[in-house]
């Protein structure tokens, strides 16, 4: 099993602990955008404790890769996830994160490729 493989396989038994309803092949695909960060430590990760990083999530991922317009939605579905994988979770990973983050938001079709 590749390290690739190895990674969407803990990212599946998240979703499942957590009762989350996200595909295999958007979780795969959202893990592939990521590249190589999904084998960094801390970049593997959210930290929803820290307004900063949630900041990044919102300008770098939701505005900035995906093209969406900055308002109150975007802060409401980086609540809404942050609550569904857990406030107290700290082991929330990035690729869970942004899969929900682009079914809450209907950017499934990003993904399609």
């Amino acid at each position: 099993m590749s390290q690739f493989d190895e990674k969407v396989k803990i990212y599946k038994q998240q979703i499942a602990d957590l009762k989350l309803n996200i595909s295999d092949h958007l979780i795969t695909a959202v893990a592939k955008g990521l590249g190589p960060s999904i084998y960094r430590g801390d970049a593997s990760l959210v930290s929803s404790s820290d307004p900063e990083e949630l900041k990044r999530v919102k300008e770098r991922f939701l505005i900035g890769k995906l093209g969406l317009a900055d308002g109150p939605k975007l802060d409401a579905a980086i609540a809404e996830t942050v609550n569904a994988m857990g406030s107290g979770n700290r082991t929330k990973h990035r690729a869970v994160f942004y899969a929900l983050l682009v079914q809450k938001l209907g950017k499934e079709g990003y993904y399609k490729n």
